[in-house]
Order: C-alpha cells, then sequence, then structure tokens
C-alpha cells in the first residue's frame, strides 16, 4: 500500500464545477502529497464515472499521487485506481476489502469509536471522519462532531484518520492537535477561484502544525 497523502481532494462534479481542471490545479502545487478521491453525484453512469476516473488516474501517476474511487469499487478496479472508499450506506468494508483485494488502499467512514474500531478490524486502511463542520457540499449529512469527535476516533484506532466536512486551511490545526493525521476537502479547494493556492495553504497548513505519524 503507498504510503498515505494527508491532503485529500474529494471531486466535485456537479454543475458549473471542472474536476479535470482542478485536479490538475491541485496536483501541479502538491504532487505526491495528495490523495485524489474520485467522487461523482449519485445519478452520474458507471461509464460517466469510469472515464474520470481514467482521467484522474493519468494524471496521478506521474506525479505519485495516490487516486482513489468513492463507492463505486467496480469502477476502480477498472480505473486501475490505488483503492476505494466506502460510506456506511456502501459495501461493508469487510466485503470491499475482498472486492478491492490485500494491497489496495481502502478508507471507510467513521464518526465514533466503535464503528471505527470495526472498520479497522474489517480491513480499512484509513477512516475518514466527520462532518468536522457544517458543510453544504452533501446533503443528509448528520450534526458535526468537531475536533472533540476527531479526538475520540483518533484515541481508538491506528490507522490515520483523514477530518472532512468543512475543512479550512484555517481549521487544519485544531483538527491536527485532535489528532487528524490529515484533511479531506471539497470545496476548499473546488470552490477556490485559484484551486492551486488553496491547495498550497492547506498544504502549509498542514506542513506548519504538523500530525501525528501513521
Amino acid at each position: 500500500m503507498p504510503v498515505l497523502g494527508r491532503l485529500h481532494l474529494v471531486t466535485d462534479t456537479r454543475t458549473g464545477r471542472d474536476p479535470v481542471a482542478t485536479v490538475r490545479a491541485a496536483l501541479a502545487v502538491a504532487g505526491p502529497q495528495l490523495v485524489v478521491q474520485v467522487r461523482v453525484e449519485d445519478d452520474a453512469t458507471d461509464r460517466d464515472a469510469y472515464d474520470l476516473a481514467r482521467r484522474v488516474v493519468d494524471l496521478c501517476t506521474p506525479f505519485g499521487a495516490t487516486c482513489l474511487v468513492n463507492d463505486r469499487l467496480h469502477v476502480a478496479l477498472a480505473a486501475y485506481a490505488a483503492g476505494g472508499h466506502v460510506g456506511a450506506l456502501d459495501l461493508p468494508v469487510d466485503a470491499a476489502r475482498r472486492v478491492l483485494g490485500p494491497n489496495a488502499v481502502l478508507g471507510a467512514t467513521a464518526r465514533a469509536p466503535d464503528p471505527a474500531r470495526d472498520a479497522v478490524a474489517a480491513g480499512a486502511s484509513y477512516l475518514g471522519v466527520g462532518p468536522c463542520y457544517a458543510t453544504t457540499t452533501k446533503d443528509g449529512l448528520p450534526e458535526p462532531i468537531g475536533p472533540a469527535g476527531i479526538a475520540l476516533v483518533a484515541e481508538a484506532v491506528d490507522v490515520p484518520v483523514i477530518a472532512i466536512g468543512g475543512v479550512t486551511a484555517a481549521r487544519v490545526p485544531e483538527l491536527l492537535a485532535a489528532g487528524a493525521y490529515g484533511v479531506a476537502v471539497v470545496g476548499a479547494i473546488c470552490a477556490a477561484v485559484d484551486p492551486a493556492r488553496a491547495t498550497t495553504e492547506l498544504l502549509a497548513a498542514l506542513t506548519r502544525t504538523g500530525a501525528p505519524a501513521c
């Protein structure tokens, strides 16, 4: 399994966004420090997801960056991504691990210690934990757990904890202080006027503050 980057960029494929251009801009400044999670809208076809994933894999490869596919593990395999990420309503973690194989990167969503421990025992390589703060990027999310919720999960597991949900560069220090290994963002980069600058600011916050080793 490749070393996991601390900055995760989740693609935004909503109308008006250009995920390929955003990934290209972020990679230019982040290189191998970036993990790109390819996420598409629920009504997107598998072909749409595959086409985007293949383009992102091709962009990531020269930089040594990691590409994962959210939810659609068959697309991850078909596109030669490094792995995938499953949420609460996707395949169970143990089933996802069987699909991807023993060496793939497998992320799982958790927001409390017991589900987090279960996910790691079932084969998760890292955990996406949140939402940390209120966010409008995705509908139907539960209440934010804040840095205190991150701390509870980070203390319970020995895999990287990636904080997600309303994350900005200004909020990175308190998340890392709570035990997060890194952060995942959508709007902080995808909605930025200058995605490259936004990426640089997030990386600077991660580097300046430091993070626990995993």
